[in-house]
């Protein structure tokens, strides 16, 4: 069978629509399993929506650095980088709200088992926000 090679504006795309795939399978799955109260299920949804996160930066970073991260610490260190060269993208401070999203959905939410829906319907908004933001450096 032969290889099949993706250019990186296909990997690029592959990612957002990754992100927004997570978004929404996340979204859906969080307002069921708030509906049944399974807070397991509530966990793996706030899962989804950071792995919407980590799609959209590493497009993000792929578009403009051609790096896909390793890592969390690598994806960090890779927006900080992107902040300094471009002050387009220091303003939106996509490294701060890609930590945030880190620390309510992943570490809080699907670790800790710390289940504030309140918080967690928020999260859904900023996840939406960054990719939409994303989106829109991409663009232009």
């Amino acid at each position: 069978m032969p290889e099949v090679t993706v250019d990186k504006a296909g990997r690029v795309k592959i990612f957002l629509d990754d992100a927004e795939n997570f978004l929404e399978r996340g979204f859906k799955e969080f307002k069921e399993a708030v509906r049944l109260n399974d807070q397991v299920r509530i966990r793996d949804a706030a899962e989804k929506l950071w792995n919407a996160t980590i799609n959209a930066a590493n497009a993000l970073i792929l578009n403009h650095l051609d790096i896909v991260p390793a890592s969390h610490l690598e994806r960090r260190k890779l927006l900080e980088r992107l902040e300094d060269e471009r002050p387009e993208i220091e303003k939106l401070r996509f490294r701060d709200r890609y930590g945030a999203r880190e620390r309510y959905l992943h570490e809080m939410t699907f670790y800790d088992g710390i289940i504030d829906v309140e918080m967690i319907e928020r999260e859904v908004e900023k996840v939406r926000e960054y990719i939409s933001d994303v989106r829109q450096v991409l663009r232009d």
